[in-house]
């Protein structure tokens, strides 16, 4: 096995240290470079946007809760007389379409509804109909942290 042991620095300026722990106390004694130095070349940065952009599973997560939230959370029905919906019927509604972005967002929902709630559940609209509001808002929430950790 050949390691190559040889490393690369690039030269720093001899008193940096010196500056640096004399701005670090302020009690110290001022230091005198030994001689002018000219400026290190400054290397450019990319910083990544600070905003989160949510993934297209993760809007549609968000919307379909946000509809529950505005509209009301329903069971035993797709669209109750009044509006409310179950969650298969919100995630409908936020999706506008059975595109990609409905079928990962109910893979991811069914998903961690199967890991709060066990593995028996084989479709989103049984598991929705025999839990409370309250279970079912929680594996909502726990699916749009993992879109969101997932960057979908």
């Amino acid at each position: 096995m050949n390691t190559r042991t040889e490393s690369r620095f690039t030269p720093v300026e001899p008193d940096l240290y010196a500056k640096a722990f004399q701005l670090l106390d302020a009690a110290a004694e001022p230091v005198t470079p030994a001689a002018p130095v000219a400026p290190a070349p400054v290397s450019v940065i990319l910083a990544a946007p600070t905003g989160h952009r949510p993934g297209p599973v993760e809007r549609t997560l968000t919307d379909a809760l946000a509809f529950l939230d505005t509209h009301g959370w329903a069971k035993h029905r797709l669209i109750h007389p009044e509006g409310a919906r179950c969650s298969i019927g919100a995630l409908r509604a936020a999706s506008g379409a059975r595109n990609a972005a409905y079928r990962d967002a109910g893979n991811i929902l069914l998903d961690e509804a199967r890991h709060q709630h066990g593995n028996q559940w084989e479709s989103i609209p049984t598991w929705n109909d025999s839990h409370t509001g309250a279970q079912v808002r929680g594996v909502w929430e726990a699916a749009i942290r993992r879109a969101h950790h997932m960057n979908i």
